[in-house]
């Protein structure tokens, strides 16, 4: 097997959704599971549409989720660098010429009037295909109706141009997609794609196809949106003599809407209520801000996992993986042909599942800079026991701190509905017996105090239910949380019985 060559190609014309990151990982499994590389390349050459700060959330993006490709923009020269195709655009109009030269492409002098005529004019005769094409060429200014001598004195005299494709009349274009197996179009169902512009840029197709070839690309894999153009591609690899060295295809399905029918997209999210994009994202136009998944909480490792299984399978049930168990089990064989609908239940499910196995250090230490925001301070034993002691209930790593704050501060607010039910103020004496236990204790496990605290009980008249909840509000503020004798001695003993202090105040009386 030739060694394997992958890239992730995005635009910088905004931020990078999920089913973008989706595409990156399989280019990465695929590029490690064989010991391959793994290129980062900037498609910018529409550069109209570039948006600032959309390269470095691509960067920032792709650390975070731990796919950092071997070679790329943000992450080091290769020996095919650069890596931006706006730095490469002298590159492109060498091939453009060798297109020309050889009569696969040619010279387009149309102004954007004479276009907009040759639409209405397609419509107006119902023709099959509304595009400049085959059909529609030899009606227009180009050097299909222009003689050499008239095409050269619009060069010379700096006209405004374009080289469009020559696509070939009425032929059938045959590939093998390793997803789909063989696909095939007709080229009358196709138009003369404009390749090169005359402000010296290439357009995307051009780029794509002279960027793979001279990066040695393998393997496109890619969105489901592209497969369209791939006919293009295999014609310009053609029309190129460099055939020989055309990568293979692989299509990715869909990721679809979770109700109705087509592609999932940021409006969905915002609708139902879960996030699109990887990171949070400024659109630095119009100041709208949108949430990522590391800001709502959730973990690389989970969110990889989530997005690997939308479109494939390791095969049986499996659906927890490492990374690196990813890498082993991939195959582009196993993708789905099929859209895969999207689930965000399911993926809190996974969140919750990797934030229970993981290592109480290592969840500390990602707790560790939303403590410095709220001004929390906390050693690492604490912190560790914190995240023992709130795992169970945290679906999302801000859960912890949002549902635990308890427990670095004062309670904000109890729940007095609980309150006015359960507290008896004849009973007020009996709670201040209650502090003295847990402050004399020499409890030094939950069990422990739990039995000290239970033996205590029957000797004053009080039974679990009179007692506990009153001593959870108390605590947290609430009802809900951890077992509460784990949580008193995470607190501590003095701490513990200072805010069972709260009981005894006129407040509830």
């Amino acid at each position: 097997m030739n060694r394997i060559r992958v890239r992730f190609a995005p635009s910088p014309t905004g931020t990078l959704h999920m089913g973008g990151v989706r595409t990156a990982l399989y280019n990465y499994l695929l590029a490690k599971k064989y010991g391959g590389d793994f290129i980062l390349r900037i498609e910018d050459t529409d550069q109209t549409r570039f948006v600032a700060g959309a390269e470095q959330y691509i960067i920032d993006s792709l650390r975070w989720c731990g796919i950092e490709p071997t070679e790329g923009v943000g992450f080091g020269d290769g020996p095919h660098a650069p890596y931006r195709q706006s730095e490469r655009k002298a590159i492109y109009k060498q091939y453009a010429d060798q297109l020309v030269a050889n009569g696969t492409a040619y010279y387009a002098f149309d102004t954007a009037e004479e276009l907009d005529a040759l639409r209405e004019q397609l419509k107006e005769a119902k023709a099959t295909n509304l595009t400049y094409g085959a059909e529609s060429r030899h009606s227009m200014c180009n050097a299909t109706t222009l003689d050499g001598a008239e095409v050269q004195r619009r060069l010379a005299a700096g006209e405004p141009f374009v080289i469009r494709f020559k696509m070939p009349d009425n032929e059938e274009v045959v590939f093998q997609d390793l997803v789909r197996g063989a696909v095939s179009f007709r080229t009358s169902e196709l138009d003369d794609k404009v390749l090169f512009k005359s402000d010296g840029m290439p357009t995307y197709h051009l780029a794509n196809v002279v960027d793979d070839f001279l990066m040695q690309i393998s393997h496109v894999i890619r969105g489901e949106e592209w497969l369209s153009s791939t006919p293009l591609h295999v014609l310009l690899y053609r029309a190129l003599g460099v055939e020989s060295a055309m990568p293979k295809f692989a299509h990715l399905p869909l990721i679809l809407k979770p109700d109705g029918n087509g592609k999932l997209s940021k409006r969905d999210g915002d609708r139902l209520g879960f996030p699109s994009f990887t990171l949070n994202w400024t659109d630095p136009e119009t100041g709208a801000a949108s949430v990522g998944y590391r800001e709502r909480g959730f973990l690389p490792e989970a969110y990889l996992n989530f997005l690997a299984l939308l479109g494939w399978s390791a095969g049986g049930d499996r659906e927890l993986m490492s990374k690196d168990e990813m890498v082993q089990l991939f195959s582009i064989e196993k993708i789905n042909k099929a859209g895969a609908r999207f689930d965000y239940d399911k993926a809190k499910w996974f969140n919750q599942q990797y934030i229970m196995a993981a290592a109480p250090a290592e969840t500390a230490r990602r707790l560790r800079p939303d403590l410095a925001l709220r001004g929390y301070e906390a050693t690492d034993v604490f912190l560790e026991n914190f995240v023992i002691l709130m795992r169970e209930r945290a679906v999302f790593l801000t859960d912890f701190l949002e549902k635990g704050y308890y427990c670095f501060e004062p309670v904000r607010e109890y729940d007095r509905a609980t309150l006015e039910k359960k507290w008896k103020p004849e009973n007020s004496h009996k709670f201040k017996d209650l502090q003295k236990i847990i402050l004399d204790s020499t409890a030094t496990t939950a069990t422990e105090l739990e039995q000290e605290i239970k033996d205590w009980l029957p000797t004053v008249d009080l039974k679990p239910g009179d007692v506990l909840p009153l001593l959870r509000i108390a605590l947290t503020g609430t009802t809900q949380g951890p077992a509460v004798f784990d949580l008193l001695l995470l607190l501590g003993k003095p701490e513990a019985a200072r805010r069972l202090e709260f009981l005894n105040t006129a407040a509830i009386q």
